[in-house]
């Protein structure tokens, strides 16, 4: 039976960004699959977040750049303000989902916000990500102009605040265990084992955007 990973994440928290690395060390080798599920911490209008504000600057000092240096991680803050609404960025992750490189489109954005900083609200720049990963990049782009996966988006948005109860990002669902923030891949496997088994639901604590 493959176990079903859900990684509920936003593309502008670099706690989510980290999270790759420890999710496919555990993940690799073992009857499981990871799936990339959308949450937005600043959906539009609410206000979002300047990477010149305190908060960020603190956060990004004591915790994610030692985070990221300990998992060996490039990561960098975006030098542009305000980040991202992403909204739109998750609609292209459901197109390339659709197309096979749900996955692949997921890093690219995350790359290309946290170590090429680039404006991953703007369609012409998520295009080009989809067409380096061989997606077609006209029907990317209208698929974005049109808003052809607003609905799926929203329905998965809601799914995630009303089902799944998110509140934070990452928060990594295996089975009935429910890992919430930045985990080692030790904690993954083990929760991991922990389906397999058949597990009653565990929460646990780490590094996470609020």
């Amino acid at each position: 039976m493959t176990i079903q990973v859900k990684v509920y994440s936003d593309f502008v928290c670099p706690y989510c960004f980290m999270a790759e690395t420890p999710l496919k060390e555990a993940i690799e080798g073992k009857d499981a699959e990871m799936e990339w599920m959308p949450f937005e911490l600043y959906p539009y209008p609410a206000e979002p977040l300047r990477p010149e504000g305190e908060y960020i600057q603190n956060d990004w000092k004591e915790s994610v750049k030692p985070r990221a240096e300990k998992l060996g991680i490039s990561i960098q803050l975006p030098q542009f303000s305000p980040l991202p609404y992403t909204h739109l960025a998750h609609e292209g992750h459901l197109f390339a989902k659709e197309h096979g490189k749900g996955k692949e489109y997921s890093h690219s954005v995350f790359t290309g916000l946290f170590q090429k900083g680039l404006d991953i609200g703007n369609i012409e720049i998520l295009t080009k990500i989809a067409g380096q990963l061989g997606l077609h990049e006209e029907t990317f782009r209208e698929a974005l102009q049109l808003r052809k996966y607003k609905d799926e988006h929203r329905k998965l948005l809601q799914h995630a605040i009303e089902e799944a109860n998110i509140t934070v990002v990452p928060t990594i669902v295996i089975g009935d265990r429910i890992l919430r923030g930045l985990h080692p891949k030790e904690t993954i496997e083990k929760a991991i084992r922990c389906a397999i088994r058949e597990s009653k639901m565990e929460f646990c604590e780490g590094d996470q955007c609020h």
